[in-house]
């Protein structure tokens, strides 16, 4: 199945907030998707993506298109719907995110994940993430993925 990004808007933001994790993932991914949205309202380089399948929304997706002082571009939050979890989706989300900010000249993609969340880190490592040491940082796991 194919993915689209698609930007959170007044047409879909309700039905965002209608995706969730599984209960029992609730500890490596905390805060709803309504967080992130109201977040978004007061930080201002958050661009939200709503992923599609089939014009179905299956996941969410934050990421920062204009990079911090060093230079990384962050990725702060990707989450699968728990009916729709296991299809491949994240990782497709991702490849799409990753041709996408090397559209717009992004060199240094970032993106944390707790540590006792391996799937994500398996994904991410998948995808050429390195992680960027082996000290946690503010509860997670950082990983880094150059894009040159």
């Amino acid at each position: 199945m194919s993915i689209e990004l698609r930007p959170v808007s007044v047409e879909n933001w309700y039905d965002c907030t209608r995706l969730t994790v599984k209960q029992e993932q609730t500890g490596v991914f905390p805060a709803p998707v309504v967080y992130w949205i109201a977040e978004s309202k007061f930080v201002h380089d958050y661009e939200l993506c709503v992923i599609c399948s089939e014009a179905l929304p299956v996941g969410f997706l934050v990421y920062c298109k204009t990079p911090d002082a060093d230079g990384n571009h962050w990725i702060p939050a990707l989450m699968i719907d728990e009916k729709h979890q296991g299809n491949g989706f994240a990782k497709k989300a991702m490849r799409e995110l990753i041709d996408h900010m090397r559209e717009l000249g992004c060199q240094r993609l970032m993106i944390g994940h707790r540590p006792d969340n391996r799937i994500a880190g398996n994904l991410y490592e998948s995808l050429g993430f390195l992680r960027v040491s082996e000290e946690i940082i503010e509860g997670e796991v950082i990983r880094l993925l150059k894009l040159n």
